[in-house]
C-alpha cells in the first residue's frame, strides 16, 4: 500500500492516524488542532501509529479504506516543542474519523458520517476532557453499542 490498481481511489490527507490491531482511526483537523498530540496519547495507551501529518488513504474496489504513512515520514511523529520521535508504525483499515476542529457539545450525540476517498465512515467531534483518548481507544476495541 499505497496501491493504484484499477478501481482503487487514493488520497493523501493532512491528518494523523493510529490503529488498534487493524482497526484504524483517522484524526483530521487544522494545523495546531491537536492531531499529533491525540495520536501520541493514543499510542501511549496502547494504539500503534499509522501516520502523522500525512496519511495515505486507499479505497479498495472490494471495500474499505486502507491507511498508511508515506515512506518519507513512516515511523515518525512530531512532538511539538520537543522534536520528531521514532515509533513503531503499522497499516490499518479505517473504522472512524475524528474531527479535531469541532468540539462535541451533546452528551449523546447524533450519528455523523463523512466520506473519504469514496468510503463512508463514522465521524466523531473532539470531546473536551482528559477522557477523550480513552473513549477513542475503547471505540477501537469494541465500537459503539448504537452505531
Amino acid at each position: 500500500m499505497p496501491d493504484n490498481s484499477v478501481g482503487a481511489a487514493t488520497q493523501t490527507l493532512h491528518a494523523s492516524a493510529v490503529a488498534l490491531g487493524n482497526r484504524g482511526l483517522l484524526i483530521r483537523g487544522a494545523s495546531g488542532s491537536g492531531k499529533s498530540a491525540l495520536a501520541m496519547q493514543l499510542v501511549a495507551l496502547g494504539a500503534t501509529l499509522v501516520a502523522d501529518d500525512r496519511v495515505v488513504a486507499v479505497r479498495r474496489p472490494e471495500g474499505g479504506l486502507h491507511l498508511s504513512a508515506p515512506d518519507t515520514i513512516k515511523g515518525m511523529i512530531e512532538a511539538r516543542g520537543f522534536g520528531l520521535l521514532s515509533v513503531p508504525c503499522t497499516r490499518a483499515l479505517a473504522v472512524a474519523v475524528v474531527d479535531m476542529d469541532e468540539a462535541e457539545t451533546e452528551r449523546l450525540p447524533e450519528t455523523r458520517e463523512t466520506v473519504i476517498a469514496g468510503e463512508t465512515l463514522p465521524l466523531f467531534r473532539r470531546v473536551e476532557g482528559p477522557q477523550f483518548p480513552s473513549i477513542l481507544l475503547l471505540y477501537l476495541k469494541g465500537g459503539c453499542v448504537d452505531r
